[in-house]
């Protein structure tokens, strides 16, 4: 799909380089790159949700670790 989209970039690319439309063409071909990240985004936004929350076992070698006694609990 991403080479389809890459090789009718490059062909609309060689037609318009002589009209002058090069900034649209490599607008558009960011738009495309920041539109297949938000893909990939909004595929993995249930990735957190799979297993249910549990509490944080305490490790004594964080850096900063909750020495004063206020738990969420």
């Amino acid at each position: 799909m991403l080479t389809q989209v890459l090789g009718t970039v490059l062909a609309s690319g060689a037609e318009a380089e002589g009209a002058g439309n090069m900034p649209y063409i490599i607008g558009g071909g960011i738009f495309a790159f920041f539109l297949l990240l938000l893909f990939v985004c909004v595929s993995f936004t249930n990735v957190g949700n799979r297993h249910e929350a549990h509490a944080e076992v305490e490790d004594s070698h964080k850096q900063f670790s909750n020495k004063h006694g206020h738990h969420d609990h």
